[in-house]
């Protein structure tokens, strides 16, 4: 991983967009501050698309949607995308698996017996807090209402969804685990395609994505100008894949850093045009 200095001036400049995850990149603490809420509006203010990516749930989506300063949402590792219609003033959500009917019920019913066997077998783990709030998965917690607990524990967790026929992907708080195949990069793609227009594939060296932990690594690997914020060097032992530059500070003090470069670049461009 570079340091964020050596992210070249004129790439900064031709950035279209920036996707990101929320927990411990945007949030500190588990916090929103009012620096990284600004970055998030300084971002759209320069007229780049603004996308969370994220592991949390649906409910949480919905608002953040609606409210937020940003043009679309991901939501549970991909299982669908939000976005807000201001000329509709409707929210249009897009789910990759099915909605509605027997399958859908016999998977939530799946997953709630997988995680009450999980939080039994593992010591110490919990029902995600946010749980009430999910359409598609389960999220184990292992440190944001509960004592930290090991590594040893956290991997306990994701073996156990794997052996119970889920996709598990560990975050900077939760175990997540779901039915199908997709996650935060295809779902991402798919947005992309569908709602905007545009191939990632072939744009996507004009989008920075900035995250800091293990279910970021498809993102990380995927995007050439990835940025992962300090605190991503917890998980470098971890790490499927890393991102190309790393910032000084962690949390949403290292999003704020990124923003500052991107659209101090912008800026300069647009003056010297």
């Amino acid at each position: 991983m570079k340091p964020l200095s050596e992210f070249a001036p004129a790439a900064r400049a031709g950035m279209r967009g920036v996707f990101l995850d929320i927990d411990d990149t945007l949030t500190t603490r588990g916090r929103l501050t009012a620096d990284a809420y600004s970055a998030l509006e300084q971002l759209k203010r320069h007229g780049l698309l603004v996308i969370p990516v994220t592991g949390r749930p649906a409910g949480w989506c919905d608002h953040i949607a609606r409210m937020w300063p940003v043009d679309a949402v991901v939501g549970e590792n991909g299982a669908f995308y939000f976005t807000y219609d201001s000329v509709q003033h409707k929210l249009l959500k897009r789910f990759v698996l099915p909605q509605g009917g027997q399958d859908r019920a016999a998977n939530k019913a799946r997953l709630a017996e997988i995680a009450a066997h999980i939080v039994r077998e593992v010591p110490g783990s919990a029902l995600a807090s946010d749980q009430g709030y999910r359409e598609a998965d389960i999220a184990i917690d292992f440190c944001e209402d509960v004592p930290p607990l090991p590594h040893a524990a956290i991997e306990r967790i994701a073996s156990l969804m794997r052996a119970a026929g889920l996709t598990a992907k560990i975050s900077s708080i939760h175990v997540n685990g779901w039915f199908g195949g997709y996650d935060k990069l295809s779902t991402t793609v798919l947005l992309m395609h569908e709602r905007f227009g545009i191939d990632l594939d072939s744009a996507k060296d004009t989008f920075v994505f900035i995250g800091d932990s293990p279910n970021d690594a498809p993102m990380f690997g995927y995007f050439p100008y990835a940025v992962g914020v300090a605190n991503v060097r917890d998980f470098i032992d971890t790490m499927a894949a890393l991102p190309a530059f790393v910032t000084e500070k962690r949390c949403g003090e290292g999003f704020a850093e990124v923003v500052k470069i991107l659209t101090d670049a912008r800026r300069s461009r647009q003056d010297s045009g």
